[in-house]
């Protein structure tokens, strides 16, 4: 009969120290909101540093972001690359909406965490996932803080809306040539004359990409301070009706599910039109001018693209930057490039590819679909 002698474990003479991290989040930049946000990052700053069994990791604050998005927060995302490299032991959170406030990135996460061998300590709740067999709690207060986070951005934008209706709410957005004084917009000298350039050399006969180019090589200097101008910024000019002193709100809308996103309004919510909300830079005229050239020289583009067009034109988008592959030839070899790429490389990094590797690049994804 086999005989079985049991090998009792040597203790370890050296007790290694919990390497501990907090994380902290605010959602807005208010005052209150900072002052919140210090608050929790000098908290646990003492907290486990106080601790003689723990060894200080970080603490890890994303500020003025929501939680919804995990993805968005880069604080958030630099704490889980140290916990994936093994920095980490433990994470001190004030509470699960802090945390995350989508149930599924929330869920997610933990879940990787704990094959890491990190867990997680949510202050409020009294929840630390290393103590817990059952994600089920963990799901109740996530769920809770999600349907929260919903609330809060329902009754946010219910009262935008009602303020667009009634002709109050009052714009962020800043186009070049104003600025904000006293909640109002003001005209820009220096930079409406810009503006005023753009529509003149419109109606001049000057295309858009023309009118870039002679901007960039003269400096004029951009909202942003940037002296490369591409067709994108003048276009968006050319065609802003806050020139002439008018304000269409809801361009755009966030979406009422999770993940929230922000799209274009084309005719699935109401927009309001405000008619003289603030002095105008360029005349009525000059602007329906430049729409009707506009409109004519999209019909001609569109008669002559329609008379080139290949298989894949416009169904082939950049993983970088979202804008749409187009067939070029150049010095006798065919290319498809990004649009982006192609009115600048410093829009967009993806090169130019030779047609062949197009086609079979093209080929290879679809048999892998």
């Amino acid at each position: 009969m086999a005989e079985v002698k049991v090998i009792t474990p040597i203790a370890s003479l050296e007790t290694n120290k919990l390497r501990v991290c907090a994380y902290a989040r605010v959602s807005s930049d208010s005052e209150d909101q900072l002052n919140s946000f210090i608050a929790q990052v000098n908290h646990y700053t003492e907290l486990i540093k106080g601790n003689e069994e723990w060894e200080f990791v970080d603490v890890y604050a994303d500020e003025g972001l929501t939680g919804t998005r995990a993805d968005k927060r880069e604080d958030f995302q630099r704490m889980l690359k140290d916990c994936r490299k093994g920095k980490i032991d433990r994470i001190l959170t004030k509470s699960i909406s802090r945390f995350a406030r989508n149930t599924k990135d929330c869920l997610q996460t933990l879940r990787e965490l704990k094959i890491l061998g990190v867990e997680v300590e949510f202050e409020k709740e009294r929840i630390n996932t290393g103590k817990i067999t059952s994600e089920m709690m963990v799901s109740f207060f996530s769920s809770a803080a999600q349907e929260e986070s919903m609330s809060i951005s329902s009754n946010m934008k219910l009262g935008c809306r009602g303020r667009m209706r009634k002709g109050t709410y009052v714009n962020p957005s800043v186009p070049c040539g104003y600025r904000f004084v006293n909640r109002e917009l003001m005209i820009r000298e220096d930079e409406a004359e810009v503006v005023r350039r753009i529509f003149a050399s419109y109606l001049a006969g000057k295309g858009i990409d023309e009118i870039a180019a002679e901007l960039t090589k003269d400096k004029v200097p951009k909202k942003d301070g940037g002296t490369k101008w591409y067709y994108d910024g003048v276009f968006y000019i050319l065609t802003n009706e806050r020139y002439i002193g008018d304000t269409l709100l809801q361009k755009k809308f966030t979406t009422d599910t999770l993940p929230f996103k922000l799209i274009r309004n084309k005719g699935q919510k109401d927009r309001y039109y405000i008619h003289n909300s603030h002095e105008a830079i360029v005349s009525r005229s000059d602007f329906e001018q430049v729409k009707l050239l506009l409109e004519k020289r999209k019909t001609i583009h569109l008669f002559q693209q329609t008379s080139r067009q290949y298989p894949l034109s416009r169904k082939i988008r950049c993983g970088e930057c979202g804008h749409t592959f187009k067939r070029k030839v150049c010095n006798g070899k065919t290319y498809w490039v990004c649009r982006s790429h192609d009115q600048g490389k410093d829009r967009c990094g993806i090169k130019r590819i030779e047609e062949p590797e197009f086609y079979k690049g093209i080929h290879k994804n679809v048999q892998q679909a």
